[in-house]
């Protein structure tokens, strides 16, 4: 009966859920590291702020969230990125990212969307049926898909935010 120990069970289900949570952390780091460049004060940063707050909501440690807003003051590379993109059926995408290495994420968010079935669009292409709100970029004109679209947008949306660079994938997808 090898392979049927307990501890073997809580290890995958403990390994799986910590590379998620570090996926997460990370994600929310690099956000308070973006906000604090501007001014490493939450007093007078509304953005560091709510994202110190996300990172609080989420449970990561103090000791990261001070690490991340001083590392803002050290590096001056990360940076916001909007990636407009298409999606299978025409479905309008929009991508936040923030990176330190503009090419690279840009490159490798081509590859997954040409996995599953999207590209790039040029700046501007997709922007225009989106508007922008308090909390966040919201559809102007939502678009129904078949089921078989519907599987496939899921599937490129789940690859999109398994990236460390990803923040955001908006779509106007019903």
């Amino acid at each position: 009966m090898a392979g049927h120990s307990k501890w073997k069970q809580i290890k995958h289900k403990k390994g799986a859920a910590d590379k998620k949570r570090g996926q997460l952390f990370s994600k929310l780091l690099k956000a308070i590291s973006v906000a604090a460049k501007d001014d490493p004060n939450p007093q007078f940063n509304p953005r560091l702020r709510s994202a110190i707050e996300k990172a609080k909501e989420n449970n990561v440690p103090q000791d990261n969230i001070s690490k991340a807003v001083t590392k803002a003051s050290e590096i001056k590379d990360m940076e916001d990125l909007i990636v407009e993109a298409y999606g299978p059926e025409g479905i309008a995408l929009i991508v936040e990212i923030i990176t330190d290495n503009r090419n690279r994420s840009i490159s490798e968010i081509r590859t997954i969307l040409g996995n599953n079935g999207g590209k790039m669009a040029n700046p501007g292409s997709v922007l225009w049926s989106f508007e922008k709100k308090n909390s966040g970029w919201e559809a102007k004109f939502p678009q129904p898909v078949s089921k078989s679209a519907q599987d496939a947008i899921q599937n490129l949306l789940a690859s999109l935010e398994e990236h460390d660079d990803v923040q955001k994938v908006i779509t106007n997808a019903l």
